[in-house]
């Protein structure tokens, strides 16, 4: 007899918003990725910091004090852009950073990093990356 493992299931509440949420998270994926700073740009082909699985960047190496201002900051912006977005698809913040974790993780490219579901840091490969089970 072959077991199969069963799927994750989301709970009701966040699977009625999430696919709105996925859709409105494409709008301000390629604001994040115009607005890099060169500091930002060169840590990031670098493999310094990469997309972590909440939404936000994360240090894959200890950073020089100008890195660490600049994703702060980046940071900052995010938290910002995902408070106004949750509000007005009725979900928490960090219900919302993580549907948006899950996208930017998705369109990283081969050789940048990315924060894994078990929280080591990746390198992305040809294939698709590793995702979060509750990612849509």
């Amino acid at each position: 007899m072959v077991h199969h493992a069963r799927p994750t299931r989301l709970p009701i509440r966040t699977a009625l918003w999430l696919a709105p949420v996925a859709l409105m998270l494409v709008a301000p994926l390629p604001s994040f990725a115009q607005a890099r700073d060169p500091v930002y740009a060169a840590a990031r082909s670098a493999g310094q910091v990469g997309e972590k699985v909440d939404g936000y960047l994360g240090f894959v190496t200890p950073p020089a004090p100008d890195l660490r201002k600049t994703i702060e900051d980046i940071n900052i912006k995010r938290r910002a852009v995902y408070a106004d977005k949750a509000k007005g698809a009725g979900a928490t913040i960090e219900e919302y950073a993580l549907t948006s974790g899950c996208l930017l993780i998705s369109h990283t490219t081969p050789g940048e990093r990315y924060q894994a579901p078990d929280g080591s840091w990746q390198t992305r490969g040809a294939g698709m990356p590793i995702r979060d089970p509750r990612c849509p």
